[in-house]
């Protein structure tokens, strides 16, 4: 099988493109390379892959050193022609898009940026679908969309219109698009609501890198809420795993889908709705002992209220996911937590 997994330089997408390629299938990797957080680590990320920085020219596809199934391109989605190029050129069988500007804060002062590189790119995706026809499109959707709903577990058969950023708008603007391509031309589409993925070759932005950071110098972290936050924290191999089986199970018609009271996770086209997480909600402030522990180092603390953007507390539903594709996130929080801070210290200890 031929796949394009878009976001490659990125945390999922490097985790993901390792593990296709270790069972054996062919791997186009794709990413634009922004500088949205630390660009040393998105190329650190791709060396690993066998893709040395020097030969990474724009829209030349690199050939992997270590990976001979791993092929990589650096190309800007929300420019059409050479992403249609690629699709045409390749015949690819399935398309992981995770490739996004993320970020809940960012998204308050560059909203232009998620038109770019949520809507605008994604819609170059589903025409490149549309005309280069692919067994199956996944998408990297997110709990944010889940805005300011209070009702927990949050489940794919809620109602998801009330956002509160503009990052999350873009997800939902995802779906609403992906939809409609399902509908009008038959393209299988699944998209996935990410909960708080953590882990090795993680995101400088996101709260286990930032809270390492501090506390290794010494520096208060900042605990927003004052602390009282619930977050359903997932492994990223057990978010990989859990993408790599929803990937092997092309989106379906529902054949139960009633119209008159229609489910949102799902239609009579082929299109779905996942929750992706672990299902099992942990206190920031036990995360953070989980962090302390890994560092063997006290965490220095400045307690704040809840940022604009942020929601109180976040809770998978995966119901559906685990029925349909047997996921069964397995990584407790301290296993996880360590496995990050372990790889932390080795990474910043060799590029230092």
């Amino acid at each position: 099988m031929r796949y394009l997994v878009t976001g490659t330089a990125g945390f999922i997408g490097f985790h993901l493109a390792k593990k296709l390629l270790e069972r054996g299938e062919e791997v186009v990797g794709l990413d634009i390379i922004n500088d949205y957080y630390d660009i040393n680590l998105k190329y650190a990320r791709l060396d690993h892959m066998g893709i040395p920085k020097e030969k990474i020219e724009r829209n030349q596809l690199v050939q992997s050193s270590t990976y001979p199934g791993y092929r990589f391109v650096q190309m800007e989605l929300s420019e059409k022609e050479p992403v249609m190029a690629l699709f045409a050129a390749e015949k690819f069988d399935v398309v992981i898009h995770l490739a996004a500007q993320a970020g809940v804060r960012y998204s308050l002062s560059h909203p232009e940026v998620y038109i770019q590189s949520n809507i605008l790119a994604f819609l170059n995706i589903l025409e490149a679908c549309r005309y280069h026809p692919v067994k199956h499109l996944v998408y990297a959707s997110s709990s944010s969309v889940y805005g300011a709903n209070e009702k927990l577990p949050f489940s794919t058969s809620d109602s998801v219109d009330h956002p509160i950023s503009l990052y999350a708008a873009s997800k939902k603007s995802n779906e609403l698009m992906a939809h409609t391509y399902s509908h009008l031309f038959g393209i299988p589409t699944t998209g996935l609501r990410f909960f708080t993925v953590y882990g090795p070759w993680g995101r400088p932005d996101m709260a286990l890198f930032l809270f390492t950071e501090a506390i290794l110098k010494g520096e208060p972290i900042q605990v927003f809420n004052y602390g009282k936050m619930k977050r359903d924290f997932t492994f990223v191999d057990d978010i990989v795993a859990g993408v790599m089986k929803v990937a092997d199970r092309p989106a379906k018609p529902n054949p139960d889908f009633d119209p008159k009271n229609p489910d949102p996770g799902s239609s009579r086209v082929p299109f779905k709705i996942y929750n992706i997480g672990n299902s099992s909600p942990v206190l920031l402030m036990d995360y953070i002992k989980a962090v302390e522990k890994g560092l063997g180092k006290k965490a220095k603390m400045d307690l704040l209220p809840l940022q604009p953007g942020d929601v109180p507390a976040s809770h998978a539903d995966v119901t559906d996911l685990v029925r349909d594709t047997g996921y069964k996130p397995a990584t407790p929080i301290e296993d996880g937590v360590r496995a990050f801070t372990e790889w932390y210290l080795d990474y910043y200890k060799k590029n230092n």
